[in-house]
């Protein structure tokens, strides 16, 4: 039978205000802007990652933001406790500490508009 899912396109979360968020994955999280755009101030960016994946941002939908929906984006990160230290000292709100598995190490933290992001970084094999 073939396969017909091939990858996840991207990752779709809600924005309230545009330019917050914005500010919050480019200035705070140091994300760039792909493709982008607004018709009658209903905005689609997307952020692509270098290792793979895209987060897409927009206040094009009726979603709104929420720690709680059920869905949540994991970003791959080479140093957690430094990001986490970072990005508290930028005002960053965490949800969690650092939580310890057998394989990973990882926090939740929300962004700007009040989505949940998890912070990932796995254990050296």
């Amino acid at each position: 039978t073939a396969v017909m899912l091939r990858k996840i396109a991207f990752t779709m979360y809600p924005v309230i205000d545009v330019a917050r968020a914005r500010g919050f994955y480019e200035g705070t999280l140091g994300l760039k802007a792909g493709s982008h755009g607004q018709q009658d101030g209903q905005w689609w960016i997307e952020y692509d990652l270098p290792g793979g994946g895209c987060l897409a941002l927009t206040n094009a939908t009726p979603s709104r933001p929420s720690e709680a929906a059920g869905g949540t984006v994991a970003f791959e990160v080479d140093d957690l406790q430094g990001l986490v230290a970072d990005l508290k000292g930028k005002g960053v709100t965490f949800r969690s500490d650092i939580i310890v598995t057998p394989v990973c190490r990882m926090a939740v933290c929300v962004d700007s508009e009040g989505n949940a992001l998890l912070l990932h970084q796995l254990k050296a094999q």
